[in-house]
């Protein structure tokens, strides 16, 4: 299996985009994967690197990336320590991230061999599947579309530092990161972003708006995002399929940093799951 670990990608806004890659090198062309990391996440959290093997031994392309503003940098692309970037990400970043990579793998010649570029899947988690489910209506190169424990509405996220007044007047919130420690600031822009481009952010028009294979998988002991998101997400399209995980949590029970060789079995099951719709 080839595993290329760290490869930059020129991001739109400045920062670029810290990507992995998985795959078995075969010289025939392999369905893509594009995994997109949640809130407070990154692509080498917990057991994605497991998960992405997985893909990869089941005949997938599997990307993963660190959003350009995630926290992380090139040299430290694990956990947060940019916070300054951290505080000025945003969900159209994100969006101009998830498309950049798109680009990326069409028209990147180094895999011409590996990959079809014409059957793209997209995998988000969390706030990540929220950024998937957008994107899904907004590009044609994307095939199939499965959110983790996905968010239904980046409004409620939006707004729910709460006291906007004080928020706007000190251009700054935080948030403690509880694995970390670390206060994780919100700078103003991130709700401004949010209402300049509310029409576009809206989850459940771009839902209703799906016509491509459409996984909402979900865990029912999820206490981050509960399990009434994916309900409302599998309501939009009628054609969408669920999945709930039985005893599973927001990260499938898996935990971070992640030093067991094998995955959690809600994990696998997930893998399981996506790999058998994928084909």
């Amino acid at each position: 299996m080839k595993i290329l670990k760290n490869l930059l990608i020129e991001g739109k806004h400045t920062k670029p985009i810290v990507t992995d890659v998985f795959y078995k090198e075969t010289r025939h062309p392999k369905k893509v994967v594009i995994f997109c990391h949640g809130y407070k996440g990154f692509k080498d959290w917990g057991a994605w690197n497991l998960m992405a093997a997985a893909f990869a031994k089941a005949g997938y392309f599997f990307i993963k990336f660190n959003f350009s503003y995630n926290g992380g940098t090139a040299e430290q692309p694990i956990d947060f320590p940019d916070l300054e970037a951290f505080g000025n990400n945003n969900y159209t970043k994100e969006l101009d991230d998830l498309e950049t990579v798109l680009d990326w793998v069409s028209d990147n010649s180094d895999y011409k061999n590996e990959l079809d570029i014409h059957d793209i899947s997209l995998i988000g988690h969390s706030r990540g599947g929220g950024i998937v489910l957008l994107k899904a209506t907004e590009d044609i190169r994307i095939k199939k579309v499965i959110t983790l424990a996905a968010v239904s509405d980046l409004g409620k996220r939006s707004s729910v530092i709460s006291d906007l007044e004080n928020w706007k007047k000190a251009g700054v919130k935080y948030v403690i990161n509880g694995r970390t420690k670390q206060q994780m600031p919100h700078f103003y822009q991130f709700y401004e972003n949010f209402k300049e481009n509310e029409e576009r952010l809206n989850i459940q028009k771009s839902v209703e708006k799906i016509s491509i294979p459409q996984l909402v998988i979900h865990g029912n002991k999820d206490t981050s995002i509960f399990i009434d998101e994916a309900y409302n997400i599998h309501s939009w399209n009628a054609n969408s399929v669920l999945e709930v995980i039985e005893n599973a949590d927001h990260v499938f029970n898996i935990s971070h940093p992640w030093e067991k060789e094998t995955m959690s079995k809600e994990l696998e099951k997930v893998t399981a799951i996506c790999v058998d719709l994928l084909k």
